[in-house]
């Protein structure tokens, strides 16, 4: 009898477990018609065969029942149905590492613990309902497009230990609640629209081992002194994110730091000798603020320092003789301060140095002989200082070199015999000192100075005007003042009749929530506000009065005509657009006169003005490669991503904006068809594009597509590789195309040649690959060129993994987070 009970109980449970394994089948089943993906990824999914389900890719069972799925990584795109939180077992999901789009809601499962959706394109909110979802330890919604205030039901994933929502659109201030997470051991909110003050409650969360609050936000005040007690830290990145006021000295309290980057910010005063106790510190950046006083002595116990970089700061005083006893000491850069006396000796002696920047000081002395004692030092720059004496020999036998600039100081001598042997160098800058001797070309092809009739500055230099004579510059200021007066007269009286029409007859359409009027944005579209004009409209700036900064651009070429070919239909697909890398449209305004397009503002205006004007020595070869990368995805979404897919039509370095930050956005996408129609435009051919980056097959076809984009996105690298624009540097009817494969004899390894010489580092295996890159975009045969997302998938190839690259630069946004449940590690952007 007790035997039949046990069977019957059994065969109860198997029925049971079975028909729920019916039901995970059939969830799955459903799931797959929303993927999009190459064959024959999920072939095992076979929709015939309920037996096999757990064997199938990416799924985990026990019991009978499905509790893990991991499809990361797997190049899939499509949507995610809500049907997925019927997996009411599992305990593990991951979709990360995909291209997956729409929203997303996990909700009713009460086992999971692990959900990492990051890395894909989804959008929307994140308000779900948590407390469903309890036990969660690790949620990752990095790298996404989800656009919306931070969540606060989060504040119920007690478990909680890992958070990382960092890489989306999140704006508002961080809602001082989330101190309240005390579990937490890695928190990520950088990347997003964040602002207002860092709220000091985060300082509760005692278990935090990392913590990630910069690059993209633009907070208000400066580094919560309550950070001081997080006793637990040992990755802090807050860089790049507008903090201002001193350095905390309660900094000093965290024992276990590791990291410390603080670059990039407005932060001012001296630095705390405090942070001497941060003995367990390997990487400190506190580069590009307005710290001011010496380098504490203090420093002398940072024995495990690697990385130390205080560079554009206004610090004066002595470098420390101690630095050259840091045992660990890799990168050093001080430069752009006020330092003075000499250059410690024994700097280099301890074997490890690999990069040593102290130019743009004052400093006196001689070059210490034993900075390449171990043959690692690939870049020493010490030009703009008040150096004197002989170069070092032994720099002569120090192989390792690829970048020297010692330039304008008061070297004297001969040049070191052994610099002709030194085949990896790329750079040499001697001029404006007192040398004598000689350099080998041979094998460096892109060695500078006046010794080798190689001026380093390729800027044209223009012959000074004669002087006018008083008379007439005397004539020439009345004259120019009364212009201005009749100018400035016209300007307002335009400007008072521009608004006199009254917000009333202007029509906003906002593509989200707003915290400002169109009498706002109509008060901003005034003569002195210009920041830019094109073949597009003129483009204005704006303060809000929230505080936000937009960019306001007045169409041309449209007038009164009561047909707007498409326009407004168009603009409405355009501003439901989400990316990352793509210029977000905030508004549309108009009347039966005007259009204004009202975007989000670009602080460090067009990549064109940035690499062709005076900042274009501060875009490293770093910086300039991940432009390539996030200006190559946006293209990639407008192409591959979007329905119907869009072409740009008029992309260009001028199209490719940058944030505070860097960060590459692609901008005036989809207006190209519609100034053609609307009226010709004086910068743009009156076709499609712009002079330099027009596809060949145009001139044939009239007709422009997305390998019409390709092609122009080929010019773009071209220009960065270079530094020199598309057109009117290489002589009549040639343009950058044409002088590449002329001067490279199109192989990749001749790209030193026509390498930007502003740049102090580019790695040659890099360069090569980039080139390769921009010579299959601009092929003459349209069907040759590669797609969007094959160019994507091309730069992402490199590995980018070398020391100097991820560290030494703070122009490049970077850090690294740490996966507590795979122990994964992911790049950040």
């Amino acid at each position: 009898m007790v035997l039949l009970i046990v069977l019957t109980l059994f065969s109860l449970l198997s029925t049971s477990c079975s028909a729920s394994l019916v039901t995970d089948f059939h969830v799955l089943v459903t799931l797959k018609k929303g993927f999009e993906f190459p064959e024959p990824l999920l072939s095992s999914w076979n929709s015939s065969n309920l037996s096999s389900v757990c064997s199938w890719a990416g799924i985990g069972c026990s019991r009978g029942r499905v509790v893990s799925l991991d499809l990361t990584d797997m190049n899939m795109c499509g949507s995610v149905s809500p049907q997925i939180s019927r997996l009411d077992r599992l305990a593990n999901l991951s979709l990360a590492g995909n291209n997956f789009t729409g929203s997303i809601e996990i909700a009713n499962l009460s086992d999971l613990r692990f959900l990492n959706i990051s890395n894909n394109q989804f959008n929307g909110h994140l308000d779900w309902n948590y407390a469903s979802i309890a036990n969660l330890e690790v949620f990752d919604a990095y790298d996404n497009n989800f656009t919306a205030l931070l969540p606060v039901g989060i504040l119920g994933l007690k478990k909680l230990r890992y958070l990382d929502l960092g890489g989306n659109y999140f704006y508002g201030k961080i809602p001082p609640s989330y101190g309240t997470l005390v579990g937490l051991e890695y928190l990520s909110l950088a990347g997003n629209d964040l602002n207002g003050k860092i709220p000091g409650e985060l300082g509760n969360l005692i278990n935090l081992r990392e913590i990630y609050l910069g690059y993209y936000n633009v907070f208000e005040g400066g580094i919560p002194i309550e950070f001081g007690n997080l006793a637990n830290l040992v990755h802090m990145d807050l860089s790049s994110c507008e903090l201002d006021g001193p350095i905390p000295q309660e900094l000093g309290n965290l024992k276990l730091l590791e990291t410390l980057y603080l670059h990039i910010n407005l932060l001012s005063g001296p630095i705390p000798k405090q942070l001497g106790n941060l003995t367990s510190l390997v990487y400190l950046d506190l580069s590009h603020n307005a710290l001011t006083g010496e380098i504490p002595p203090e420093f002398v116990n940072l024995k495990q320092l690697r990385l130390f970089n205080l560079f554009m700061n206004r610090l004066h005083g002595s470098i420390p003789d101690y630095l050259a006893d840091l045992p660990n000491l890799e990168i050093l850069g001080l430069w752009m301060n006020n330092f003075t006396g000499v250059i410690p000796e024994n700097l280099g002696r301890n074997g490890k140095l690999q990069s040593l920047d102290l130019s743009s000081n004052k400093l006196t002395g001689t070059i210490p002989r034993d900075l390449c004692a171990s043959n690692q030092l690939n870049k020493l720059v010490l030009m703009k200082n008040f150096l004197f004496g002989t170069i070092p020999e032994d720099l002569g036998k120090c192989y390792s070199l690829t970048r020297v600039r010692l330039g304008q100081n008061y070297l004297n001598g001969s040049i070191p015999n052994g610099f002709i042997y030194l085949q990896e160098l790329s750079l040499a800058e001697l001029q404006n000192n007192y040398l004598s001797g000689t350099l080998a070309e041979n094998g460096n092809p892109q060695l500078c100075g006046s010794l080798l009739n190689n001026p380093c500055n390729f800027t044209a230099i223009t012959s000074t005007p004669r002087k006018a004579p008083g008379d007439f510059k005397l004539i020439f200021a009345l004259g120019l003042l009364i212009c201005s007066l009749i100018f400035a007269t016209a300007a307002i009286i335009k400007a008072k009749s521009f608004k006199k029409s009254g917000a009333d007859s202007w029509k906003m359409t906002a593509f989200q929530k707003l915290e400002f009027t169109i009498s706002d944005i109509l008060e901003c579209v005034k003569d002195g506000n210009v920041i830019g004009r094109g073949g597009a409209g003129i483009v204005y700036h704006g303060k809000m009065p929230n505080g936000m900064e937009i960019a306001v651009k007045k169409l041309l070429g449209f007038g009164t005509s009561s047909h707007d070919h498409g326009f407004r239909a168009e603009i409405q697909t355009l501003g439901n657009i989400r990316h990352r890398n793509i210029v977000r449209l905030l508004a549309f305004c108009s009347n039966k006169e005007t259009n204004l397009l009202v975007y989000e503002y670009m602080r460090n205006g067009s990549l064109g003005e940035a690499l062709h004007g005076k900042k274009g020595a501060f875009l490293v070869w770093n910086l300039r490669y991940k432009i390539a990368i996030e200006a190559a995805k946006g293209l990639c979404y407008l192409h591959h991503d979007c329905s119907p897919l869009i072409v740009h039509r008029d992309v260009k370095s001028n199209n490719i904006l940058l944030n505070s930050s860097f960060e590459a956005h692609v901008a005036d996408f989809g207006l190209a068809k519609f100034l053609v129609d609307g009226g010709a435009s004086e910068c743009m051919s009156a076709i499609a594009g712009s002079y330099g980056y027009i596809a060949p097959e145009y001139a044939y076809t009239l007709r422009v597509d997305e390998k019409s984009d390709v092609y122009s996105f080929g010019v773009v690298i071209l220009e960065l590789i270079t530094g020199r624009r598309p057109v009117g540097d290489f002589g009549e009817g040639v343009d950058i195309v044409h002088w590449t494969k002329r001067v490279t004899n199109c192989r990749r390894e001749e790209v030193i040649r026509i390498a930007d010489p502003r740049l102090t580092t580019v790695p040659k295996d890099e360069a090569m690959h980039l080139l390769f890159i921009a010579m299959l975009c601009v092929q003459e045969n349209s069907i040759e060129r590669p797609t969007m997302r094959e160019v994507v998938q091309m730069l992402l190839e490199f590995p980018r993994h070398s020391p100097e690259y991820q560290s030494s630069s703070s122009s490049l946004p970077h850090y690294q987070r740490k996966n507590l449940a795979n122990e994964k590690n992911y790049p950040k952007k």
